[in-house]
């Protein structure tokens, strides 16, 4: 798959979009509420009022949308009848973003045809614009949807998707809570590891991660203790987007097969349920990826290179179980209030999740996953 997005970067980088508006007379800016305050996009909004004769905005875009949330921000458009979709904003915006540049050209397939698995042949112009480092969701052909009748999410997938621009702007993300980018940057740092250890994996999407990883390891906790450091927040936008360009050219496994049910029934925060399951699901597959997981090690800033690939791949888990307690987010299902009654249906719906289950660089049976999640009830383990 090819990524064919002109990326523009850096601060102030969307100062003059007029190269970019020439000739666009109709556009739809996709967005929510919060983000649309930020000083910076109210900016952008003046900008594109300037130079676009007409522009809509759609500001109703809930956290994990869902296929009815959609169908009701396609209803309510005042014209589907536009030549540019500006996404600005977190992983479910861009991926609304996403699929309203495919359903504002004339005749294209319905969403519940996308969900059906018809695909898509065009879009209209589209330019999205992250303001979270973690979904990656400007470099990947997916866009996930939640199905609440089925209490799971499911990915509508087409390289037809894939934005003409991207533009990772650090000064977008300053406004992030703390809280917001942790669980949003360890959402980056599951597409980069298990795609990397991903048995679709391959030298690109490889390339792709080791790449976003040592920008991950260097900046998200410099991102966390210093808000307005500008240079740590682009680092992180180019991790989450080497993140989503590695899904692209691979895909990810346990922990998002295992988190999707976390989503779809509990409404956890996608980065929060991955979040809780990282260290679980690594040190589960570690065996199998020892030499890729001392590969990741070696990024790390404080790498130990004396240790051997066995040591190393035993180290990384550590560091990921370290990071996600140091950045202050839940390392079980307990203290969220879900309790082990829940295990039969989480097995479940996790191996249901076979498009990114056969991703798994090891046979995963119910047994596995059941011992998993049995890692997330502490009480049990005592």
């Amino acid at each position: 798959m090819n990524i064919n997005s002109t990326v523009i970067c850096g601060f102030q980088a969307l100062n003059d979009l007029s190269y970019l508006l020439q000739g666009k007379e109709k556009a739809l800016l996709v967005t929510d509420k919060n983000i649309e305050g930020i000083p910076a996009v109210q900016t952008l909004i003046a900008q594109l009022q300037q130079q676009i004769a007409s522009l809509s905005i759609v500001n109703t875009v809930p956290p994990e949308p869902s296929q009815h949330d959609v169908a009701a921000i396609v209803a309510a458009l005042p014209s589907t009848d536009v030549d540019l979709v500006i996404g600005v904003g977190g992983g479910s915006v861009l991926d609304v973003a996403k699929l309203l540049s495919i359903l504002c050209v004339d005749g294209a397939p319905t969403l519940d045809a996308l969900l059906a698995g018809e695909k898509p042949q065009t879009r209209t112009t589209s330019l999205l614009i992250p303001t979270t480092a973690g979904t990656g969701s400007e470099a990947t052909p997916n866009a996930i949807l939640a199905i609440p009748e089925k209490e799971t999410k499911v990915g509508i997938i087409s390289p037809v998707m894939l934005p003409d621009y991207v533009a990772l702007v650090p000064e977008l993300t300053t406004s992030m809570p703390p809280h917001i980018a942790s669980s949003t940057g360890i959402d980056a740092l599951c597409h980069l590891i298990e795609c990397f250890t991903a048995t679709v994996s391959n030298p690109v999407s490889d390339n792709y991660a080791l790449i976003g990883m040592k920008k991950l390891f260097a900046s998200l906790e410099t991102t966390i203790a210093e808000p307005d450091n500008l240079e740590a927040r682009l680092n992180m936008l180019w991790a989450s987007y080497y993140g989503g360009a590695s899904i692209a050219h691979a895909g990810t496994h346990l922990v998002h097969a295992m988190s999707y049910p976390l989503g779809g029934k509990y409404h956890l925060p996608h980065g929060v349920a991955n979040a809780i399951l990282l260290a679980p699901c690594m040190r589960f597959v570690r065996p199998a990826a020892v030499s890729k997981f001392a590969q990741a090690y070696d990024l790390l800033p404080d790498a130990d290179t004396s240790l051997d690939d066995e040591a190393k791949s035993h180290a990384l888990v550590a560091y990921f179980a370290a990071l996600v307690k140091r950045l202050k987010l839940p390392a079980s299902l307990e203290e969220l209030g879900i309790g082990p009654d829940h295990l039969p249906y989480l097995v479940e719906a996790a191996l249901d999740v076979q498009r990114l289950m056969k991703n798994v660089p090891m046979k995963v049976g119910a047994d596995d996953v059941r011992n998993v999640y049995l890692t997330l009830f502490p009480a049990l383990n005592h």
